[in-house]
């Protein structure tokens, strides 16, 4: 038994990287070197837009991997967050950049927490996503979490293990960092929201689980349905197929339904994802809908409209309640795995389908964490 699940994490693994070789092949093709101008390897020190780039933000895409707030005005700065201790680690310190917009106010600005992919760093996730330029544009801050590589050799998040050893820990690392800029920067704590790709989703979804009044909206791209996988051979059978216990009821043995503050929730996932099935974005929308209580413990619609729309080689799925949208899913098709609409020069991004950066920030910019009843009435006895 033993020796057939070793197979299968192998197997998984060797997919893995033959679609990451199979991905740089293809970008090698379409972007061949041009003579005589040689590409610095060494990046500028600040690159600001010009006029011309605001016109043409399709000529902003890097094909020669520039550093992370390339072509964007602000300030990229890396850092560490001595994060709480956790069993078996005597420091743990948590690997960052964070990007502030030029001229924006920082105080009162809103927060996007972006957790990367496994295989990937900061700076590639940065480049790949472009979300930068959208906080140079619409004036929040970006924070970038870096799994370390002696936590895992391929930098993933341990998503599937909630101890305080592995993704607990790293869950309270980040969380803890957040509460570290909100305090430090003055950063708008009810406009806090946290975004992931892959393993980063799954982290991501850990963290809105169990943190879900620091946060007020969770982005899940290309992710792994939650609660049924507990170490890494069970999480690669999650990825390749699903959960094989009911979803919801997952759910409800993860979380205190009733306690729930709800989390309103964006998925986005590639039809062509030969890494994470497309079955789990329909688990994962099922599973905020029963974290934002839109339907029953049987999985039976109880609150709320949906309403379906194709366009082109995508269609989105919203879930509205009270004439809020709570829980929107896109399906791409074409899409493999990787960011949506983002610089395919860095793996697992792609140029394919919407540009997913945008929808995440369309989708975050209405929603708020209000305060804790608690804290509400408070205030008003002051």
């Amino acid at each position: 038994m033993a020796k057939s699940l070793t197979k299968i994490w192998l197997g998984g693994l060797k997919r893995l990287i033959a679609i990451q070789k199979e991905h740089a092949r293809a970008t090698l093709k379409r972007t061949p070197a041009r003579p005589g101008r040689p590409v610095s390897t060494r990046p500028p020190v600040k690159v600001r837009k010009t006029a011309r780039d605001a016109q043409h933000p399709g000529m902003r895409e890097s094909r020669v991997r520039p550093r992370a707030a390339a072509w964007a005005s602000g300030t990229w700065t890396r850092s560490f967050h001595s994060a709480p201790a956790a069993p078996g680690r005597l420091v743990n310190h948590l690997q960052y950049g964070l990007y502030l917009p030029a001229g924006k106010p920082q105080r009162g600005a809103p927060l996007v927490v972006m957790l990367h992919g496994c295989k990937q760093t900061i700076d590639e996730f940065a480049e790949g996503t472009r979300m930068n330029l959208l906080a140079d544009r619409y004036g929040f801050a970006v924070v970038y979490p870096e799994q370390s590589k002696h936590a895992h050799a391929h930098r993933c998040w341990h998503w599937y293990d909630d101890s305080d050893s592995a993704g607990g820990a790293e869950a309270r690392a980040v969380v803890s960092l957040v509460d570290a800029l909100v305090d430090e920067y003055g950063f708008d704590a009810e406009r806090v929201y946290v975004a992931g790709l892959s393993a980063g989703a799954g982290l991501a979804s850990l963290i809105a689980l169990r943190y879900p009044e620091r946060f007020a909206a969770v982005a899940l791209h290309s992710g792994p349905a939650f609660g049924e996988a507990h170490s890494g051979i069970s999480a690669m059978d999650v990825m390749r197929r699903g959960t094989r216990q009911d979803p919801v009821a997952l759910v409800d043995r993860a979380a205190d339904i009733d306690a729930y503050p709800g989390m309103p929730a964006i998925i986005l996932q590639g039809e062509g994802d030969r890494v994470v099935a497309p079955v789990n974005a329909d688990q994962l929308a099922t599973q905020f809908l029963r974290l934002n209580g839109l339907v029953d413990a049987s999985g039976a619609r109880k609150a709320g409209d949906m309403k379906e729309e194709r366009r082109a080689a995508v269609v989105t799925r919203d879930y509205v309640r009270g004439g809020r949208r709570v829980v929107r899913l896109c399906r791409v098709q074409g899409l493999g795995h990787a960011w949506s609409g983002g610089d395919d020069a860095v793996p697992f991004h792609s140029s394919n389908g919407p540009d997913a950066s945008s929808l995440l920030w369309e989708f975050f910019r209405y929603q708020r964490r209000n305060p804790a009843p608690e804290v509400v009435g408070k205030a008003a006895s002051r």
